[in-house]
């Protein structure tokens, strides 16, 4: 019985995320859409024809699949810490925790409506791409399943952030020092064996340089880093953040205090 009643809370908040995402289509979904093509235009057709061709491919189409994965981690990350950090401070939260629903499920829904939007935006920019260049997928299973991991990584992360914040400006914190400048030096915008040593050893440091590769090679099929090493890191942090996810909600931490 404990099992179908937290099938059904499951069910309702993915069901409230995917409404939240939807209703306010104008913020969640259309300016990551808008940024994106600012990006192929300013990056890929204009300075593109500069730089000319990267690894073998037009560099339009090098950096079509970093900049999918761009959208796909910000717009993960950013609907969970912004949904949970509401619901926190409408003391809604309350609502969840005095309910028969565990603390993983709590955590799995909201993930799950990071992963939708994730996985949304990331769709509509892959069809932006398609009006700036050509993309071929040589490896559907590593696409889709990259796009998947990443998006519950960043999901989960947001999680985190939003448990720990007090107040609005401390969800932006983290995208804004952490996230972006992280995500510029993962290799959306270029190969790392292009950067001299010691940057290019200190940019295998960098966990979204793998993700951002394995999924160039899910489509173009060529890539910086071994395809192993990524899946490894990926499912290793998705295992280790939900079980932080799990132990700060258990624990109460950024919202019994």
């Amino acid at each position: 019985m404990n099992l179908e009643l937290n099938l059904v809370a499951l069910r309702t908040i993915v069901r409230k995320e995917v409404v939240r995402v939807l209703r306010i289509w104008v913020q969640t979904i259309v300016p990551p859409a808008i940024t994106m093509t600012l990006y192929f235009i300013i990056f890929g057709n204009l300075i593109g024809r500069r730089i000319g061709p990267m690894d073998g491919f037009d560099y339009m189409q090098y950096i079509a699949p970093g900049l999918i994965m761009m959208s796909v981690i910000t717009n993960s990350y950013g609907n969970v810490v912004s949904s949970f950090f509401g619901a926190k401070f409408g003391r809604h939260i309350e609502e969840m925790l005095v309910s028969p629903m565990s603390s993983a499920t709590i955590v799995l829904g909201h993930v799950a409506g990071g992963v939708l939007r994730g996985v949304l935006v990331g769709a509509l920019v892959t069809v932006i791409a398609l009006f700036f260049t050509d993309l071929d997928v040589q490896h559907p299973f590593i696409t889709i399943s990259v796009v998947l991991l990443s998006s519950v990584v960043f999901a989960l992360a947001g999680f985190i952030n939003a448990v720990f914040a007090k107040k609005f400006d401390d969800i932006s914190i983290i995208p804004t020092f952490v996230l972006t400048p992280l995500t510029y030096l993962g290799g959306v915008f270029y190969s790392i064996s292009l950067l001299p040593e010691p940057w290019q050893t200190l940019s295998l440091a960098n966990p979204i340089l793998y993700m951002v590769n394995a999924f160039r090679y899910g489509i173009l099929g060529t890539s910086d880093i071994e395809l192993g090493t990524a899946y490894a890191i990926l499912l290793f942090f998705c295992v280790l953040l939900f079980v932080i996810c799990l132990s700060l909600m258990r624990r109460g931490v950024g919202i019994r205090e």
